[in-house]
């Protein structure tokens, strides 16, 4: 899903990334561009540059990101361009840090840095004016989203800064900084509806700013202190990578040309039955919770490519480093390594080549998982009550809203401290949304040897068009 504006003197690009509700910016105007918060992988803006004609100028970051690995550094080693970071950010490798208002001549218009620290001290919005010198759009990376405003907790390294410190100063940054900008400047966002860097996110991707003075909850708080307790007010712990990611983004990473060449790796059903014998190695099975629960690969955990696909690993599996196999449906190989290495898991040791089929041909075992309709969940309630306990797996904000009557609140991202829970002897009976969430856990419960399982197809979806009592 990309957003074009086009004008007479420039033009922008947003590039969504969906699974990782990510937005990177490339900016043309006359025969220069620059990009903003690219993605791991470069090849979308170098061929997007080549086929305009257009010279990358500048590759712009707003801040260390926590929930992808940027491509900057690759991209601005192909292109020849320098990575300009705002003030107080130190990362190890050759850059140039902006001072606060600096202006950056790209083409016909210019592109100014605006120190806007909060969501981390080095956070900076990037603003565009066009050739007659007018405020027309801001890149506000995670300082300000639609709806919502970063989050004032992920920054691994503060100065001993709180919190609540951190919240402080995005005030001051969105009151000095944005809030006096023009009502009709567009706000374009590093990230959208289901991103862990905000609580409130909306589906949109740009919008204006006198917009958001309307709609957004962060920007109605009378003072400061009102300010602080609105976003610093249920934040859920941020997924286990984040602090990687962070690290990998100062620090630098292995060039994902040579990540994605080492790990497009087919192995044979013996090669891969061998490796999977080592406990060091996990099973990630990305084909739908529909194919997976029919049948899949002892000891393997669904996550499947057709959902939030890349931040669940991340969330779900502890080390960054930690070795992985993979089942694919023919075809999709190259997409989960890539979709991984987005976020810096670059151990893949190979895929079954062949995918779930050759394993079936070989004739090695294969276990299931108990899906039921919610219909069916519906008469195990009414006729055996007393022998089920119900996991509501999605998050507490979730739960809140309705659930079902006496089912227990159990956030899949918690489920490496939950999964040994004692059942007194009843069976788990699991949903989520829609399913995806659920199987991913009953997966997971049946990895580690929990087999009195049943999951819910269609999850809470389904279930509330079905005469069940909620709560």
């Amino acid at each position: 899903m990309n957003e074009v504006l086009k004008e007479a003197t420039f033009e922008i690009e947003q590039i969504y990334t969906a699974c990782l509700s990510q937005g990177s910016y490339y900016i043309k105007s006359g025969d220069e561009a620059v990009i903003i918060d690219p993605l791991r992988e470069t090849a979308p803006y170098i061929e997007r540059a080549r086929k305009d004609g257009v010279k990358i100028k500048y590759v712009f970051e707003t801040h260390f990101h926590a929930d992808f690995v940027s491509g900057h550094l690759d991209l601005a080693g192909k292109v020849n361009a320098p990575i300009v970071y705002g003030p107080g950010a130190d990362p190890a490798y050759d850059v140039y840090i902006a001072h606060d208002g600096e202006e950056f001549q790209v083409g016909e218009i210019k592109i100014i840095a605006l120190h806007t620290p909060g969501h981390t001290p080095e956070s900076t919005t990037w603003l565009l004016k066009d050739s007659r010198g007018r405020e027309r759009a801001i890149f506000t990376g995670d300082t300000l989203f639609l709806g919502d405003v970063g989050r004032p907790d992920l920054a691994q390294e503060t100065g001993g800064l709180t919190k609540d410190d951190l919240a402080g100063m995005l005030y001051d940054s969105l009151q000095k900084k944005i809030l006096p900008l023009p009502d009709d400047i567009l706000i374009y966002p590093g990230h959208g509806a289901g991103s862990a860097c905000g609580k409130n996110m909306m589906e949109e991707t740009v919008d204006t700013l006198g917009n958001q003075k309307k709609v957004n909850y962060a920007l109605q708080a009378k003072s400061k202190e009102e300010f602080i307790q609105m976003v610093t007010e249920g934040l859920e712990e941020p997924p286990a990578y984040f602090p990687e990611n962070v690290r990998l983004n100062r620090e630098g990473c292995n060039q994902l040309d040579r990540v994605l060449k080492k790990n497009d790796n087919p192995l044979s059903v013996n090669k891969f039955s061998e490796l999977a014998r080592d406990s060091c190695c996990l099973i990630i099975d990305t084909r739908s919770p529909a194919d997976f629960c029919k049948g899949f690969i002892v000891g393997s955990v669904n996550i499947g490519l057709d959902g939030q696909f890349a931040p669940w690993v991340g969330a779900l599996v502890t080390s960054i480093n930690r070795s992985i196999l993979l089942i694919c449906e023919p075809g999709r190989e190259q997409e989960a390594i890539l979709r991984m290495a987005r976020i810096g898991y670059d151990s893949v040791e190979g895929y079954l080549d062949g995918g779930l089929k050759s394993w079936k041909k070989a004739g090695f075992p294969l276990s299931t998982i108990d899906r039921i309709t919610p219909g069916r969940f519906e008469q195990i309630i009414a006729a055996h009550s007393d022998q089920i306990q119900i996991w509501d797996v999605r998050r507490p904000s979730e739960f809140e809203l309705s659930h079902v009557k006496g089912a227990i609140n159990l956030p899949l991202s918690e489920i490496n401290d939950w999964s040994c829970k004692n059942r007194d002897g009843k069976v788990a009976v699991i949903y989520c949304g829609g399913g995806y969430r659920s199987m991913i856990a009953a997966s997971i419960l049946k990895a580690k040897g929990h087999h009195h399982i049943l999951e819910v197809e269609g999850g809470f979806n389904k279930i509330k068009e079905r005469n069940i009592e909620l709560e």
